[in-house]
């Protein structure tokens, strides 16, 4: 029976009343309020569950409503005395920050300016509150009006939260989602500290010495440093992706896939979909990214064929490990090539950071690339193991396929935007006249200081080769059918009427390569990869091309349109 998966859903009340499968996250309130704090800052990569788990946290707590049935069968529901003292027993103000994230800081402010307003209008009440002071009435219709200027703005959680205590007479719980999402746009667009001094204030109002505070639950991305965004803030906890507290309740666990794929009928994916999207760790725990399963299931519900794709790449910014690559006082290829052939590094990690130097040192980019979850500490031999100590370096690795992928195309990109500027007459120029031996050099100095990936298959160097040639004003065919068979990479210079045919060989050790070379050139012949050009083109060009890890062979077996099928080889 095809089970309903919750596809994008992230708002609990809908998920449990749309009979959507439901993986029990409810022990982490219970959890939670056995801390003592005032603010608790939980910090996880993008897509694994942090606002759905908050949105969990609204409908348990928020006095207007009751919402027994929502949690009717849940972990949470067997703790009776704990329910009777917080279920629906307290003012909530949940806001979440995720949409503010304009490309000016016009921008920024309007859209942070609507979710404000879009808070009043769902506290609409307080404007009729006989207990409420006259003058935040009046301040809250300016909100309510998007008529606030920036003091309102930066004012305006703190006036909620008084408001709000003064008609119900408790302290008010504040939820905060994505507050780190308005700084790193910021960052990206150039007005951070303009952009610092709002989220500064109307955050640090909310919890710095704040009478009318329960206490409050914020999440994000990265743990920004305490005195950047936090100062003042009392009894101030920060769990991350390195400590132990809550870390089965952000993302799905072992256990949990494998229920559900008994309960979709799936199990014989298993290894696949663990492949794909497991490998994360969180303190001692083994997570999968909750949302790439849900959205892989769902399509093998569809069609039990479906292969794993990367549902990751849409969804973060991946540009992170562009910025990475492009910084030319940082040099990571040896690095990533390690991490992309399954190995790992060994780096300082630094868990409190500030957007605006996050990009600054080689550290803080290692340590970013692991807080947004595309690397991960390496799996130790037992759970309770780990494999650093807090003065030492992290063990990290990529933690599947899925980032894997984002590695590789991300390189790829690199690559081709980097050859695009280089001087490439002299490397063209040896290509159309056949000198082999200049090009051997040549490509393999360029291979050389390029990041390679897929475990030098043959497919990396195909796509290597293919882009050599590309943004040049050639015609590049990648392994099309050409003649009985395929060619790995052709050439077309249709205006001078001439083609290059190259096929591309994996040496298994260097001592082969000539033999390989030797071996691409015969195939290319026995193929007849070159008929397809026989007319028309007036010079043909066929290489061999052998690969051994960052080494190059290419031979030629040069030709004519006319007498290419007669000429013999020279080897």
């Amino acid at each position: 029976m095809r089970v309903s998966l919750p596809l994008g859903i992230d708002i609990f009340e809908k998920l449990r009343t749309s009979g959507c499968y439901y993986v029990d996250k409810s022990g982490f309130i219970k959890e939670l309020l056995e801390e003592t704090f005032e603010v608790n800052l939980i910090t996880r990569p993008r897509r694994f569950g942090k606002t759905l788990a908050m949105s969990m946290l609204a409908e348990f707590f928020d006095i207007r409503k009751e919402n027994r049935r929502l949690f009717d069968g849940l972990e949470i529901f067997e703790d009776k005395a704990l329910c009777e003292l917080w279920m629906n027993q307290w003012p909530v103000l949940f806001i979440s920050f995720k949409d503010v994230q304009g490309n000016t800081f016009e921008d920024a402010i309007g859209l942070l300016a609507f979710v404000i307003s879009s808070l009043c209008v769902e506290h609409a009440y307080l404007e009729h509150s006989e207990k409420v002071d006259t003058a935040d009435k009046s301040m809250f219709l300016r909100m309510k009006n998007r008529q606030c200027d920036e003091t309102d703005i930066k004012t305006a959680l703190y006036v909620l939260m008084r408001m709000m205590s003064v008609h119900y007479g408790k302290n008010v719980i504040l939820l905060v989602d994505e507050y780190d999402v308005p700084l790193a746009k910021a960052t990206d667009y150039g007005y951070y500290d303009d952009m610092l001094n709002i989220i500064r204030s109307l955050l640090g109002m909310a919890w710095k010495t704040n009478p009318f505070l329960k206490f409050a639950v914020v999440t994000g991305c990265l743990r920004i440093a305490k005195e950047s965004i936090f100062t003042g803030a009392n009894n101030f906890i920060s769990n991350s992706i390195s400590g132990q507290r809550y870390d089965r309740y952000f993302g799905f666990t072992e256990t949990e896939i494998k229920n559900l794929l008994i309960k979709t009928g799936l199990l014989e994916h298993f290894q696949e979909i663990r492949q794909w999207y497991d490998g994360y760790l969180f303190g001692t725990q083994e997570i999968y990214c909750p949302w790439d399963v849900i959205n892989h299931v769902s399509l093998l519900q569809m069609d039990s064929e479906t292969k794993p794709a990367n549902y990751w790449r849409d969804t973060s910014h991946n540009s992170i490990i562009r910025k990475f690559i492009d910084k030319p006082e940082i040099n990571v290829n040896e690095k990533f090539e390690l991490l992309l052939a399954g190995s790992t590094v060994q780096e300082h990690i630094v868990e409190d950071l500030t957007y605006d130097i996050a990009n600054s040192t080689e550290e803080n980019l290692w340590s970013i690339l692991y807080l947004t979850g595309y690397l991960t500490r390496a799996m130790a031999d037992t759970p309770t193991q780990t494999l650093y100590t807090e003065e030492s370096k992290t063990v990290l690795r990529i933690p599947n396929e899925e980032v894997k992928s984002i590695f590789a195309e991300t390189i790829a990109k690199w690559f081709a935007d980097t050859v695009k500027v280089m001087d490439r007459k002299e490397l063209f120029q040896a290509w159309w006249s056949g000198d082999d031996g200049k090009l051997t050099q040549m490509v393999t100095d360029i291979l050389f200081d390029t990041i390679s990936y897929f475990d030098y298959k043959e497919d990396y160097y195909h796509a290597f080769m293919a882009g050599l040639f590309s943004g040049a004003g050639y015609e590049v065919l990648s392994n099309k059918e050409q003649g009985t068979g395929r060619a790995d990479v052709i050439v077309k210079d249709r205006k001078n009427r001439r083609v290059i045919i190259i096929e591309a060989k994996h040496s298994k050790k260097e001592a082969d390569m000539k033999k390989d070379c030797i071996g691409a050139l015969k195939q290319i012949k026995l193929q007849q990869y070159f008929r397809t050009f026989l007319k028309g083109y007036k010079s043909i060009l066929c290489y061999g091309a052998a690969f051994f890890e960052k080494e190059c062979l290419i031979l030629l077996e040069a030709g004519t349109a006319a007498v290419i099928e007669e000429t013999p080889f020279n080897f």
